[in-house]
């Protein structure tokens, strides 16, 4: 679910664009998470997407002086867009297999299951989870990030147009194209699927 702006946000921006690190820190730990999950499903990788987030905050101290109003989260959601975007490009250009990738993902990774879910059922929902994630990394880029702004950050068209500068018809046809590859590619893992989404 979207972080909600903090209360006396605009106050609190004025005074770490004259800065106040404490301000800008309260800006972080509200928004950390956000920036992160972006990160995260855009990289599909936990240490890339901590890579990004952090530089995306960097990046947002940096820059902040050029922060003129609107909406805040959207304007540190597209600087983490534009570093993902970079770093997918670089990682084009000269792809690796990190060690990290060879290991099993460590488990202190993943959020506390549900106390109510049985050992099956909670293998299952991570299962289905690294399912999904595979989905949306095999998308291009630009299908990815429309799909990650709008089903999972919860962006209307016209704000992922905004963010992505780009014409809100052409967010409209990524993003049923990559609706359409992610419902593709779920049925390979059909059985894992709620009842409702197999075909």
């Amino acid at each position: 679910m979207p972080a909600s702006p903090i209360e006396n946000e605009a106050n609190i921006i004025r005074a770490a664009q004259r800065g106040s690190l404490d301000d800008f820190n309260t800006l972080v730990r509200h928004y950390q998470d956000a920036v992160f999950s972006l990160a995260y499903r855009m990289m599909g990788d936990t240490y890339e997407a901590s890579d990004v987030a952090q530089d995306a905050f960097i990046t947002a101290y940096r820059k902040l002086g050029t922060y003129r109003g609107g909406n805040f989260r959207s304007w540190l959601l597209r600087i983490c867009t534009n570093l993902c975007y970079d770093a997918m490009r670089r990682e084009k250009r000269r792809p690796t297999i990190s060690m990290d990738e060879l290991a099993p993902s460590p488990e202190e990774d993943a959020p506390l299951p549900d106390p109510s879910m049985t050992p099956e059922q909670i293998a299952e929902r991570r299962e289905m989870e690294r399912a999904v994630q595979a989905c949306i990394s095999a998308l291009s880029p630009d299908q990815r990030v429309v799909l990650v702004l709008s089903d999972i950050e919860g962006f209307d068209y016209q704000s992922i147009a905004d963010q992505l500068d780009t014409a809100l018809g052409t967010v409209k046809s990524r993003l049923s194209r990559a609706r359409a590859s992610i419902r593709e590619c779920l049925q390979s893992v059909g059985e894992l699927l709620p009842a409702q989404f197999r075909l």
